[in-house]
């Protein structure tokens, strides 16, 4: 996480521009912009500025924005629900996309099936998820007119209003990770399948509902859990660029906004944010390999 943030905060720094230039305007005089940088501390060394940063962070004081003084965390709390909807909805769609073609891939293994469901996950691996948005908006809200392509109504406000803004960018994002999941758990399937416990639960006369139901479906998802733990972050990054696409008012929007004016408070208390996301995200993952394999053990 130390290492994430200061690399990201040197980053930010070597971006052209001056954020004092910025506040005091371009009118301003020398000794105004000079004023301007002595009171947010922008002369002091990176060092100092860093250091700055990280003891204001363990208080849990993610600072004030350069520009309009409002704490980072309120804006970070008002953009966070819309980013973390967008990539839970992708990961639900994606896992309602990957989970059934890749079953259906791994029983007809060597089949026209399995081909058409390997070509896909290749095609979805390589499209751009801004430019699947940009054709979703094209196709769905210009020419069809079904979907909105821009613009977020909250879930608590409208349920309805909220899937039909969320659906598109969500799709957009989690048809990548449904590509990847797609391609790793259909090789988990076919693995499984060859095991001696489903052999012998075909013998005994199981359909083969039950027995992908209860012996293939959870041992071949330990290892997706392990690449939804790894696509969350993924998620998180490809969701700067369709929420832009989308016009969603989530941290896309904000991490944009900062990164181009230098607002290095928010640009760092949202990495922040994101690298905690992703942590919990994988706790949960090593927390899950206990129910879906018991062999599995957690260490200290």
């Amino acid at each position: 996480m130390v290492v994430v943030t200061f690399m990201v905060f040197g980053l930010v720094l070597l971006i052209p521009g001056d954020p004092a230039v910025r506040i005091a305007g371009q009118d301003a005089t020398v000794e105004q912009i000079e004023a301007v940088r002595d009171r947010l501390g922008l002369d002091d060394p990176f060092l100092v500025q860093y250091a700055d940063w990280v003891a204001g962070a363990v208080q849990g004081d993610l600072g004030t924005s350069l520009f309009t003084s409002r704490p980072v965390a309120e804006s970070i709390s008002e953009a966070l629900p819309v980013t973390l909807a967008l990539t839970l909805t992708a990961i639900v769609i994606s896992l309602c996309i990957s989970v059934p073609l890749a079953v259906l891939a791994g029983l007809r293994r060597g089949t026209w099936v399995d081909r058409l469901a390997t070509l896909g996950s290749s095609v979805g691996i390589a499209l751009p998820s801004f430019w699947v948005g940009l054709m979703f908006v094209l196709l769905f809200s210009v020419t069809l007119g079904w979907l909105p392509a821009t613009g977020y109504v909250p879930l608590s406000e409208d349920p309805v209003g909220w899937l039909r803004h969320i659906i598109l960018p969500a799709t957009a994002l989690g048809i990548a990770a449904a590509a990847e999941s797609t391609r790793q758990l259909r090789g988990s399937v076919i693995e499984v399948l060859q095991q001696d416990y489903v052999r012998t639960a075909r013998a005994k006369g199981l359909k083969t509902r039950m027995v992908i139901g209860k012996h293939v479906l959870k041992n071949a998802s330990v290892p997706l859990v392990t690449i939804i733990g790894l696509q969350t972050t993924f998620l998180l990054g490809g969701a700067v660029v369709v929420e832009s696409v989308f016009g969603l008012p989530g941290l896309g929007q904000v991490a944009i906004t900062a990164v181009t004016t230098r607002n290095i408070p928010v640009v760092q208390g949202i990495v922040l944010v994101a690298v905690v996301v992703a942590m919990l995200a994988n706790l949960l993952v090593d927390l899950s390999y206990g129910y879906l394999n018991p062999r599995v053990r957690l260490h200290d």
